[in-house]
């Protein structure tokens, strides 16, 4: 199964979303690829499959029956096993923190999932998985987000998520906002899906993988991303990856381009 990744054309879209990929049904018959925690809001549109999902693993086979299937994740704090038993069409865009409320209606997590799986979404997915011109499809999948494309200020909520890249712990950035830790953690879950404390675990790992072939070491890296120590580091990665730093690095390509999917 090919898998092409691309980065918005247009400057408006890239400020919200991070990128989009395809793949393309072909003469391959399976791919397994295991998927990391991150931040993004993942849609996720695909062409005549069924799906099964059992703990951490999912599985999408081929369907008889003619069908659309839309997909939306706003947590995933666990490693996640993907299996395809035969190759499908299948599009994804990942829209990064906040951005996706510029695009629907909804000003809460919980809501977007309604709009995300209407019949109008759904029917003009239906489109672009049926066009076989990957030029096409990326023009017409941009003019649609250019036309659903509604900027709202969200400075506030913005500027306190800022402060999650910083030093700062999560009771001095409630104190520095004039808001409780029990309110800040009210208003991540409702933004991003999760509480203030696995927004900043994740941030943190997800940026430690970027950053890796930029340091000399695990020690070097924990500091560059503001872990208390090496020990914390370590502990945090694990719990996100079920592994240690060292081996998920000897085993895993931080060099692709799109760096939360890892085959």
């Amino acid at each position: 199964m090919k898998v092409n990744f691309y980065k918005p054309h247009n400057h408006i879209l890239a400020k919200y979303i991070e990128g989009y990929y395809f793949m393309l049904k072909d003469d391959t018959d399976s791919l397994d690829y295991l998927t990391f925690p991150d931040n993004y809001f993942i849609i996720s549109a695909c062409q005549n499959v069924s799906f099964s999902r059992e703990n951490n693993r999912i599985g999408i086979d081929r369907s008889k029956e003619e069908n659309v299937v839309i997909d939306f994740v706003s947590r995933c704090n666990s490693p996640v096993e993907v299996h395809y038993t035969k190759s499908i069409n299948e599009v994804t865009i990942y829209f990064k923190p906040l951005g996706i409320y510029h695009f629907f209606n909804s000003y809460e997590c919980k809501l977007l999932q309604n709009e995300i799986i209407s019949s109008e979404f759904k029917d003009f997915m239906k489109i672009i998985l049926s066009e076989t011109d990957q030029n096409i499809q990326i023009e017409e999948l941009e003019n649609y987000w250019l036309s659903k494309f509604n900027e709202k200020d969200l400075n506030k909520i913005e500027e306190i998520f800022q402060d999650f890249d910083s030093d700062l712990k999560i009771e001095e950035i409630a104190e520095k906002h004039l808001i409780s830790r029990q309110y800040l953690n009210k208003i991540c879950t409702k933004y991003l899906g999760k509480p203030a404390s696995e927004f900043r675990k994740i941030q943190r790992f997800r940026n430690s993988v970027i950053q890796n072939k930029n340091v000399k070491n695990l020690t070097e890296l924990s500091y560059e991303n503001l872990f208390y120590d090496q020990s914390h580091f370590i502990k945090d990665f694990k719990d996100l990856t079920k592994i240690q730093p060292k081996k998920f690095f000897e085993n895993v390509n931080t060099e692709q381009k799109n760096i939360w999917f890892f085959i």
